[in-house]
């Protein structure tokens, strides 16, 4: 529980600049004229990734490695999942641009 305490408490800590980062992508991508579809997703991708890390770590310092290596396969599932969208956009551009 210690753990999850100290976890949990560094997170809050760091939500600041957390919020600063996110909002300086966003920022960015506006700029840019990209989809803000796309950078969403790709923030929730990488928000995956962190709390299945995190949940892998915990289960890891509790002795149970065998869940914990599900977890990260969860996590790396969701996270191919939702990718598909911005990898079927990647791949209709790249064909696009080759000459027919």
């Amino acid at each position: 529980m210690l753990i999850v305490f100290a976890g949990c408490a560094i997170f809050l800590f760091l939500i600041d600049q957390i919020y600063a980062i996110i909002h300086m992508i966003e920022k960015i991508a506006v700029n840019a004229k990209v989809n803000i579809v796309y950078v969403e997703t790709i923030l929730k991708i990488i928000g995956i990734a962190y709390i299945a890390e995190f949940a892998a770590q915990i289960t890891k310092d509790a002795g149970q490695g065998a869940i914990a290596a599900k977890i990260e396969m969860g996590g790396k599932i969701l996270i191919l999942a939702m990718a598909i969208p911005i990898l079927t956009v990647l791949i209709e551009t790249i064909i696009r641009m080759i000459p027919s």
